[in-house]
């Protein structure tokens, strides 16, 4: 099967499965813009799945190639399905494939649901295999592209069980806490919330050196499962 043949089988797929109404229901998450979707359910994203993983076609270099080629419409489930294909090939990854999922950020990973499944299931997975260190982020955090600058901090949240100290995970992506975007700010408060269930009183202390400055928003999501007394500490100095 070729990258077109492909696409098109999956994108012929999404056409003929497109419901409207689903796509009116979910489009109120995606504040960013437009929910752009063909409106199809879980399950057949899921039996879709399965169908590719059980032929035993899609390759490393298939999933890739063929990547682009969904993302270039911006509908919603071609993008899933360009994820779809490198979790399907996820034990089968270089070291030099994380470069090529690098450029996705560019051409198609443009809102918090994409962002969130690498961030959350993807990329754990491949630290996992040591096919990447925390220090291969190091560019993302500094990325052009906010999806690719909140994915830093929501795969970090899989570390906090790991032994990786907390003080080394704070002063790595202490550089988002000045993030000038929302999304970024949602990340990180997510990230710190999660620390802060683990270790609080490190967690506090790094919470406490940005009360003044961060943008109240990851303070929002980040004290969130605390206490109203133990909020008011990190409450803005007037």
């Amino acid at each position: 099967m070729t990258p077109q043949e492909l696409s098109n089988h999956l994108i012929g797929y999404c056409r003929t499965n497109a419901n409207p109404e689903l796509v009116k229901k979910y489009s109120r998450y995606f504040k960013e813009g437009v929910y752009n979707a063909w409106g199809l359910s879980q399950a057949l994203m899921d039996a879709k799945k399965a169908e590719l993983k059980k032929s035993g076609e899609i390759t490393v270099d298939l999933a890739f190639e063929t990547a682009p080629l969904l993302m270039k419409s911006g509908k919603y489930e071609e993008t899933s399905f360009a994820l779809i294909l490198i979790s399907i090939v996820k034990e089968k990854l270089t070291r030099s494939d994380f470069k090529r999922l690098e450029s996705w950020f560019e051409i198609g990973i443009a809102n918090w649901a994409h962002a969130d499944y690498l961030g959350m299931f993807f990329l754990p997975e491949i630290m996992k295999q040591g096919l990447v260190d925390k220090h291969d982020f190091t560019g993302w955090i500094i990325s052009p592209y906010k999806f690719q600058r909140r994915c830093v901090p929501v795969t970090f949240i899989k570390l906090l069980k790991t032994g990786v100290p907390f003080q080394e995970l704070f002063t790595f992506l202490e550089p988002l806490m000045s993030d000038p975007e929302r999304e970024v700010h949602q990340g990180m408060g997510w990230f710190l919330r999660e620390a802060w269930k683990i270790k609080p009183e490190e967690t506090e202390a790094f919470l406490l050196k940005w009360k003044d400055t961060a943008p109240r928003l990851i303070f929002q999501y980040a004290c969130e499962k605390m206490k109203p007394e133990e909020k008011l500490r990190f409450r803005k100095a007037k």
